[in-house]
């Protein structure tokens, strides 16, 4: 049979393209600012609109095009980047394939204008699903402004999947910010539902980092430096104390385009060894200028996996050079060789005496201790063990006597226990709570059971809506990335609700004006840090359950450390408040809180 086999029409054949090319919002920014960024502009605005799923516009001062190129560039495989095929493996620009702007116009609305300086007029171009719909000059600034409207428009099934405003505006802000560090020459701002997000000025690659991420990085970086044949490493790696379980802070550039790569992620690591924990992650900006000719990026569509020529020699170089910054700028540990460790020992201080002995000097042997006279540990019970002493006893009468000693013993007990749940408390090894209740004895997890009571304390809060709020004497401020702000905002609502009282304040900038009533001692700028980043290491997880995910995480974070020293009274409470608990015997993460070992059990043990 033939005739089987026939040619994809272009809209059909973009669309499948387009599916390689953009995967969300996030992707046609990256496209369209690496497209003015290699048009020589030296200001460039994004303007997105819920989320980028209506609108994405992207304005700059850069050459622009004529009429024939601004039509020309919708086609697949056109592109003003390379010539042939050599030019693949010395690529110098952003965008280089010819496919960005065509898949682009295969999933949306387009409007396009553009103007060189030389011309009086400019070009305006309408397109819809790769149609053009409208050519025809136009007066505009020089330059270029692009909106991409309707995003999937044509192709729900992609529209469907794509994740909340939140989530896709974070992916957003991601992509510009990757763009935005290595480029601190131009002028950028970037709006998002009229809100102006960031506004940064040119400057130095420091100074970029640090609009971008906050003025707290400006004490965090330390600087990174390094020239060899191979390659020229240069940038910020970040101090020890501020490394982080999420790998949300690393950033590496190679001839000014973020790549990633696990293997040279290893290399900083590496360098960072018994300065960090294993489970944390260092944070740094690095930047890489390699000959283009050693490096492929042509690899992957997204452009962000590259394969290097010297890719061993560049670990070695880039791990020794980060242990070379830390030592320089006194990081790393030292030994002192001078010290003599085996003598140092504490000062003493204070006066020191003589010990003393103490004798008491009434004691006679010989004399005939009295009942009165003896210790609480030979009174009788009930004035019964005279019986003992008689002459005349028996051994049967002796089972009785003891027999009934207990009979009146485990009756007292029965009676304390009655009084007092849990007769005796104490901490044993700062980890964990000895106790009995109903006749079993109890070894509890003392983290393990705060977690539970904070869990069911913070989900009942939000279900109640309960708002019970001890405000703040002097309200804090608390300042984030804009990741961060927008994940923030997303779990506003439920932090609201469990009594917090926080309210935004300025650009990426919050307030703080109370905290639940319960747990008002807890530092609640760092309690907030944690919950952001554990949304962005756990997102997926955070979005199904938002409600468990935030009070489990808040639990976890504010709970009682491991090793922390207990009073008996803060034990007995938080005892208590666990047997108060729906679920007391399994941590919110499933764990077991609780080992009891039964009366029954220790006799045959012990018998």
């Amino acid at each position: 049979m033939s005739g089987v086999i026939k040619l994809l029409p272009d809209h059909v054949a973009n669309q499948i393209a387009a599916g390689e090319v953009i995967q969300r919002p996030a992707s046609v920014v990256k496209e369209l600012l690496e497209n003015s960024i290699d048009a020589g502009s030296k200001k460039i605005q994004l303007i997105i609109k819920d989320a980028g799923k209506t609108l994405i516009q992207v304005i700059d001062n850069g050459s622009g095009m004529d009429a024939s190129d601004a039509l020309m560039c919708f086609e697949r495989h056109a592109t003003s980047k390379i010539q042939n095929a050599d030019d693949l493996f010395n690529i110098g620009t952003k965008g280089f394939r010819g496919e960005a702007l065509a898949s682009i116009a295969a999933i949306a609305h387009i409007e396009l204008k553009s103007k060189q300086e030389e011309n009086e007029l400019g070009a305006k171009i309408i397109m819809e699903g790769s149609i053009v719909k409208s050519n025809e000059p136009c007066a505009c600034p020089n330059g270029t402004s692009i909106e991409v409207k309707n995003l999937f428009y044509n192709v729900p099934a992609r529209r469907k999947f794509l994740k909340s405003n939140a989530v896709e505006t974070k992916h957003i802000i991601e992509e510009f910010q990757r763009v935005a560090f290595v480029h601190p020459s131009i002028e950028f701002t970037f709006v998002h539902n009229d809100q102006e997000i960031f506004n940064l000025e040119k400057g130095n690659f420091r100074k970029r980092i640090v609009d971008i991420m906050g003025k707290s990085y400006n004490e965090r970086l330390v600087p990174i430096e390094e020239d060899t044949d191979i390659i020229k490493v240069s940038g910020f790696i970040c101090k020890p104390e501020y490394a982080r379980k999420s790998r949300g802070e690393q950033y590496f550039f190679v001839n000014n385009r973020f790549i990633k790569n696990h293997y040279f992620h290893h290399a900083i690591s590496n360098a960072f060894n018994e300065l960090i924990s294993t489970d944390s992650h260092p944070g740094y900006f690095i930047q890489l200028q390699v000959d283009p000719s050693e490096v492929d990026i042509n690899i992957h569509p997204t452009k962000t996996e590259v394969k290097f020529q010297e890719e061993s020699a560049i670990y070695a170089i880039l791990k020794a050079s980060t242990r070379k910054s830390l030592n320089k700028f006194s990081i790393a540990p030292t030994l002192d060789f001078d010290q003599e460790t085996s003598f140092n020992a504490p000062r003493a201080t204070g006066t020191v005496s003589a010990p003393e002995i103490k004798v008491d000097k009434n004691f006679n042997p010989f004399r005939e201790e009295k009942d009165w006279e003896r210790g609480a540990s030979f009174q009788s019970p009930n004035g019964n063990w005279e019986k003992l002493f008689k002459e005349d006893q028996n051994p049967a009468d002796f089972s009785d006597f003891l027999e009934q000693v207990h009979f009146e013993k485990d009756h007292e007990q029965e009676q304390i226990d009655a009084e007092n749940e849990f007769p005796f408390i104490i901490q044993f090894g700062s980890n964990y709570i000895l106790t009995s209740r109903n006749h079993e004895l109890m070894i509890i997890d003392q983290r393990k059971a705060h977690e539970r009571v904070l869990y069911e304390f913070l989900i009942e809060a939000q279900a109640f809506d309960q708002r019970k709020s001890q405000q703040l004497l002097f309200p804090e401020t608390i300042e984030l990335t804009a990741q961060g702000t927008v994940i923030l905002e997303e779990i506003l609502p439920e932090l609201n609700k469990m009594g917090f009282d926080i309210a935004p304040f300025g650009p990426n900038t919050f307030t703080i004006n109370g905290t639940p009533s319960d747990l008002a001692e807890i530092d609640v700028k760092d309690t907030l840090e944690h919950l952001v980043e554990q949304f962005q290491l756990h997102e997926k997880s955070f979005k199904e359950k938002k409600e468990q995910s935030l009070a489990k995480n808040m639990a976890t974070k504010i709970a009682v450390r491991s090793g922390q020293k207990l009073q008996k009274e803060e034990m007995e409470h938080l005892v208590k408040e666990l047997f108060a608990c729906d679920q007391p015997y399994k941590s919110p993460s499933g764990k077991n809180i609780i080992f009891a070992i039964q009366k029954e059990d220790l006799i045959k043990y012990f018998s």
